[in-house]
């Protein structure tokens, strides 16, 4: 350990611009003005892409900077034991205004396997066909903070057969028919398969049909009205993506402003309109199933996802009872809370911890460096064994290594 125990700090983060952000939700937390383009995640974390600036005083420097010039006394040394001198996780806010490209994340042994093999092929880093991009798992975590929809998990093939076959589109026929007859797994691995490969040009086809089909059933009354509205955006938002073919396999869920869903390695999944608090492991391994213009290697997905129908990892809420709201989640990387604070609360964590406020204002006082003060859109660093007490009227969340 360090002789002197570094402080807290605030944090100043990184907006990613990608196409399918928001361009008023993150400038509303912030409390700028919007720039009328996209900000799609607000990154909160020492990932080497973007890593946030951490200021005690004395002047903004990297997090990765800080962590790498004293990791154990920034995390704490049962935390770079167990996964070296990096922060474990990464949190972000999430603000879609249009669909996100179905995805999936592999397992540590295949994020290992795989980086490997394409380090060893020579695969640039940032080659647009680069699928692995470290040697990690990337488990992730979304609590929604509006109305927020989002495609979890493959549903069982014959209820998705149910569901397709009302949208009469001729096109999708022969698959219909794999999905009513074949095991579970084999029927979602052929037409996820052929969709994005030897079928690409049928489920193109489809896919225009489809945009005209579900905006018709999506005003309908009925139980799947909600979700054909949910997949007739996505398809507006990617026409004639073969991927939606893809993403229709998957299970609709709607989450309301204080519920989560885990998405662990391995389970295919897509988030399509809303704003909330993402946290994962602190990777960057995406492969990609649909619903973008970037490279789809179905090959890599046939070995990679898991292709048992699922329902959605909805995670419950646990209250306290003293004012903070625990998400539980299987990942060793990170642990999440909401803190809804109406009075002093003591803070107190073996590990590193990063706070944002997402309502009101609060008071940091540590025993360590000075007293800080966070604003809604405000965010800060806690070194491993901070000692601190959080007061005012205000709603953070609250992120640290379990």
């Amino acid at each position: 350990m360090t002789e002197h125990r570094p402080a807290a700090g605030l944090l100043s983060n990184r907006i990613r611009p990608y196409a399918w952000g928001s361009t008023t939700a993150i400038p509303d937390l912030l409390g700028t003005p919007p720039t009328g383009e996209p900000q799609a995640e607000l990154w909160l974390g020492a990932h080497p892409q973007a890593p946030s600036r951490l200021d005690r005083g004395t002047g903004p420097e990297p997090l990765t900077a800080v962590i790498a010039r004293d990791p154990d006394g920034e995390l704490g040394t049962a935390v770079t034991a167990r996964f070296g001198p990096r922060l474990p996780f990464l949190l972000k806010v999430l603000a879609a205004e249009h669909a996100l490209s179905v995805q999936v994340h592999p397992t540590e042994e295949q994020a290992a396997a795989g980086h490997a093999a394409e380090e060893a092929a020579g695969v640039p880093a940032d080659a647009p066909h680069r699928l692995y991009k470290d040697r990690h798992h990337k488990p992730e975590m979304l609590c929604a903070l509006d109305d927020f929809d989002a495609l979890c998990g493959f549903r069982h093939p014959a209820a998705t057969a149910d569901l397709l076959a009302a949208l009469h589109v001729p096109a999708l026929g022969p698959w219909l028919d794999v999905l009513r007859t074949a095991d579970p797994a084999t029927a979602l691995r052929t037409v996820l398969t052929e969709a994005l490969g030897p079928g690409r040009a049928r489920a193109t086809g489809a896919a225009t049909e489809l945009s005209t089909a579900l905006a018709r059933s999506a005003e309908r009354p009925g139980p799947h009205a909600h979700s054909y509205a949910a997949y007739a955006a996505a398809a507006r938002d990617y026409p004639g993506d073969p991927g939606l073919i893809a993403a229709l396999l998957l299970n609709h869920v709607r989450l309301g402003p204080g519920q989560a869903v885990y998405l662990d390695a391995r389970v295919p999944h897509a988030y399509l309109r809303g704003t909330g608090v993402e946290i994962m492991a602190n990777s960057d391994n995406v492969l990609r199933c649909g619903l973008t213009p970037k490279h789809i290697d179905t090959g890599a997905l046939a070995a990679v996802v898991d292709f048992t129908p699922t329902a959605p990892a909805l995670v419950e809420a646990r209250p306290d009872g003293r004012g903070e709201t625990h998400y539980p989640a299987p990942a060793a990387e990170f642990a999440l809370s909401r803190l809804d604070l109406a009075g002093p609360t003591a803070l107190r964590d073996p590990g590193p911890q990063i706070l944002l406020c997402t309502a009101g204002t609060a008071r940091l006082t540590g025993r360590t460096g000075p007293a800080l003060t966070l604003n809604r859109g405000d965010s800060a660093y806690l070194p491993a064994g901070t000692e601190a007490v959080l007061d005012g009227n205000a709603t953070l969340f609250r992120a640290r290594v379990p």
